[in-house]
């Protein structure tokens, strides 16, 4: 039997998991790791701890699986994108903390950057919005403010890396310093159409290009690892952003496959092929995890409460004891009562752009109660999915010659009115013709049957829903001769359940109409 060991460093914790040749899971270890609240806004990691904890839940999911190091054919790794590590390349030690992806300390940076005109480069070349949450900032920062940084960076003396970058140079001893063009692409600084760093985009943040990781394909034989680390030296031959890699393991390899990750949040991903536009619907352009040279494109698109409004549930209106409880509640009544709950504790991301929104209820009665609310919050992660699917559905069936500038998302008033809004629409999803699913709450059938009968596609549901990690893995084994090619991998990605809509599509595009003057209700002044 042939062994892959998928490295999934995550924003809390760090898990590895040994997966077998047919892809499925062996033995799966995991450790949290502590989150670092420097002030309001601003949130850190410890590079140090997030290389112990991978290590130490590498060690523990070989020791489980009951095999050494030599039983591994190959190594595959997959992070939390956009956090950033600066590091000394002489001795090893980060001059900073990592800056998490959440983080928004450089915010002040990038208003400077808007008002300089710099939005349509940054669109039309990394397919990203000038945003605080993306690496580009997060490096100008660090070097403004760790001592030093600035004279050691311009002397070649420093190196950046998003996560993958950090731990590929732990895992090899400093002999490699290398990224994916996943990765790269989340940087606000990689010219995504070419698969290059882009000086100009370098000159305007500062960052000298000696600092920059070497980029390759996402399935590509990145190093060893030293023997000393595991007991033998392992192939490191996947890398991949998290989102990407969950996108390769659902085996979304060509234009109009789409998967939907459900967790706290949904990220929502579509394959777009090899065709770069900008988004005109309120979505970003990133690489998709690439087993070539070959450029290749997603649209992204996330949702900021989802499983989270469940929590609320519990928590806030004290309507469930449990998280697991919240399905039995909802289906004690055969349907929401026309009661509509947008969720926008935190705004509204894709594809509305409503930083201001907040939270709204409506359709309520005096019949209404908790099991509707309950109900009507399940639905609202359906419909908030629906939404972006076909934002991205409308961008796919619209394609404009490479470069042009859709509609910017990101910032008041932003937001645009999807089609579903307007009198007479129809939903339109561009050929997509499934949404393959994963993520913890993708296990509730009420919720995905709802989200089959909105779109009017099946939702498929596979059986290894650790997705992330098996894209990781799937890259590696690309590489190393473990599979041959991406139809053998297609081949041997299994469904769990498929949920086929029922539901009239005159009822579904009434319902996401109703949705969508909900969602303006959410928005209005």
């Amino acid at each position: 039997m042939t062994y892959i060991l998928a490295l999934d460093q995550g924003t809390s914790s760090s898990r590895s998991i040994v997966f077998d040749e047919r892809g499925r899971i062996v033995a799966m270890a995991q450790q949290e790791f502590r989150q670092i609240y420097p002030q309001p806004g601003w949130v850190e990691h410890d590079p140090e701890e997030i290389w112990s904890t991978q290590l130490a839940t590498a060690r523990q999911a070989l020791a489980k699986a009951g095999i050494t190091a030599r039983d591994v054919k190959a190594i595959g790794i997959t992070n939390q994108r956009e956090t950033t590590v600066v590091w000394n390349r002489r001795t090893g030690q980060p001059v900073h903390n990592a800056i998490v992806w959440q983080d928004r300390r450089a915010e002040p940076l990038c208003a400077q950057l808007r008002e300089h005109g710099l939005e349509p480069q940054v669109r039309e070349t990394t397919g990203l919005i000038i945003d605080a949450y993306f690496s580009g900032t997060k490096i100008r920062w660090i070097l403004d403010h760790a001592p030093g940084a600035h004279i050691a960076a311009a002397q070649g003396e420093l190196a950046f890396g998003t996560v993958d970058s950090w731990l590929l140079w732990k895992l090899t001893g400093g002999r490699v310093h290398a990224t994916d063009v996943s990765n790269a692409s989340r940087t606000m600084l990689f010219d995504v159409r070419h698969n290059r760093w882009d000086t100009g985009l370098l000159g305007a943040l500062h960052v000298p290009e000696s600092l920059l990781p070497h980029v390759y394909p996402s399935s590509h034989v990145f190093g060893e690892s030293d023997a000393d680390v595991l007991g033998a030296p392992i192939p490191i031959a996947g890398v991949a952003g998290d989102q990407q890699s969950a996108l390769f393991g659902q085996a979304c390899f060509k234009a109009g496959l789409a998967k939907n990750t459900y967790g706290t949040g949904c990220f929502m991903l579509m394959h777009a092929g090899g065709h770069f536009q900008t988004s005109a619907n309120g979505l970003i352009t990133t690489s998709a995890a690439q087993p070539t040279t070959t450029p290749e494109f997603a649209l992204e698109g996330s949702v900021f409460i989802a499983g989270a409004v469940v929590q609320w549930l519990r928590d806030g209106l004290h309507a469930i004891k449990s998280s697991s409880e919240v399905q039995a509640l909802a289906e004690s009544v055969p349907d929401s009562g026309g009661v509509m709950f947008v969720p926008a504790f935190t705004g509204l991301g894709a594809p509305y752009w409503q930083p201001d929104a907040r939270g709204t209820i409506v359709g309520l009665t005096r019949g209404s109660n908790a099991a509707h609310i309950a109900r009507a919050a399940l639905e609202s992660i359906a419909y908030q999915s629906a939404a972006l699917l076909q934002a991205m559905g409308r961008d796919l069936s619209a394609p404009r010659p490479a470069g042009t500038t859709g509609g910017a998302p990101g910032g008041a008033g932003a937001a645009l009115e999807p089609p579903s809004a307007r009198p007479g629409a129809t939903i339109v999803l561009g050929g997509v013709t499934e949404l393959r699913v994963d993520g913890g709450a993708c296990v509730n059938n009420l919720l995905m049957q709802f989200q089959a009968d909105l779109l009017g596609i099946p939702v498929v549901r596979p059986q290894v829903i650790e997705t992330t990690a098996l894209g990781a893995a799937y890259l590696a084994g690309l590489a190393t001769g473990v599979w041959k090619n991406l139809d053998e991998l297609s081949a041997q990605w299994q469904v769990e359940r498929r949920f086929e809509p029922t539901l009239p599509r005159d009822r579904a595009e009434e319902l996401m109409a109703r949705w969508e003057r909900a969602v303006r209700q959410a928005v209005a002044p």
